[in-house]
């Protein structure tokens, strides 16, 4: 990345113009989305509260529907009621997709949008089925809402649907995508769409101080992820499942889905979220390994669970050696009490 920095530097390309990074990765993610527009954005919750403050604007209707664990209400502090004025239909059970029945009862209400997850990651990155996700989006826009893709993940997802990106999109008529996920990328977000709704996001985009400039180092990060990422994510998937199947024939903790739809899931561990907080602790300051970035409750007080997602990190570890810090791990959790 400073290497193409500096090239930038040499050949007298302004950074923020034209042919500049921010307009580049614009350009190359509307056309791989199949979307006529693409938004640079400082962050995805702008971007998200951006799209369906139009769309609800656009069709004057005030709620949208998303699963309970949606980011939009989870993560942002109801921002989405707070700054513009919209109301959150939670759709489906916590533990599950959302179905088409779910949906069905949602949509007795006027809709402004609904909001799809793709992968469902507090679900382990599970995905609806492709017949079934046309089927919703279908249904959603017969009663005259919106079908927002939340697409932070997209590219994990695009290994289980085998789709080409752009007619995944094709389904929806905005889609966010992150530049630090899946990318690898230091900060900041896309918003693809149609021209119409674009140009009015761009206002918002402005009202909201998002309209940065010196935002192209942000873009280069992303543009350097763009170009190596589509040979690694169908091999993240299948270390994935691999992982995920020692440590399901193992026995000692239980990964979830299995396989994995995507080159993300989920290791529950029978050993409470305290202690295995304390655990992972001393794994990281003795071994310099760290297995999660938080340990997930759950109902049982003496189970939890965390989230893998393998990138270049954890390729870098056989399932073997996965299966070893497992046992280690919960070895240390019983010492602490768990």
């Amino acid at each position: 990345m400073l290497e193409r920095m500096l090239e930038l530097v040499d050949d007298g390309t302004p950074p923020d113009g034209p042919d500049g990074p921010v307009a580049v990765l614009e350009r190359r993610l509307a056309e791989l989305l199949g979307k006529q527009t693409a938004l640079f954005f400082p962050s995805g919750t702008m971007a998200q509260q951006v799209a369906l403050r139009v769309h609800a604007d656009r069709r004057g209707r005030r709620a949208f529907a998303a699963h309970p664990h949606s980011h939009l209400d989870v993560w942002e502090e109801q921002g989405y009621n707070t700054v513009h004025g919209l109301w959150f239909h939670r759709t489906g059970d916590q533990h599950e997709l959302m179905t088409t029945r779910d949906l069905v009862a949602a949509i007795e209400e006027p809709l402004a949008a609904v909001v799809w997850e793709l992968p469902q990651r507090d679900l382990g990155g599970l995905l609806p089925e492709w017949s079934v996700l046309c089927e919703q989006v279908a249904l959603v826009r017969d009663s005259g809402a919106a079908a927002h893709l939340d697409g932070a993940r997209l590219w994990e997802a695009q290994t289980y649907y085998r789709r080409p990106m752009s007619e995944i999109a094709a389904l929806f008529d905005s889609v966010y995508v992150s530049l630090y996920k899946s990318l690898q990328g230091v900060r900041g977000a896309v918003l693809a769409t149609d021209a119409d709704t674009a140009r009015v996001a761009r206002v918002w985009r402005q009202r909201l101080g998002g309209g940065i400039a010196d935002a192209w180092p942000l873009a280069l990060a992303a543009l350097t992820g763009l170009d190596a990422l589509e040979t690694r994510m169908p091999a993240y998937r299948e270390h994935a499942i691999a992982i995920a199947a020692a440590v399901n024939a193992d026995g000692a903790a239980r990964a979830y889905p299995d396989p994995p739809y995507t080159p993300m899931f989920h290791i529950h561990l029978p050993a409470s979220k305290r202690a295995v907080e304390q655990a992972g602790e001393a794994l990281l300051a003795e071994h310099g390994v760290q297995l999660w970035g938080r340990v997930r409750s759950g109902p049982d007080p003496a189970r939890c669970s965390f989230e893998v997602t393998v990138g270049d990190n954890a390729m870098e570890f056989t399932p073997d050696e996965v299966v070893d810090l497992v046992h280690e791990l919960l070895a240390r959790a019983l010492r602490c009490g768990g």
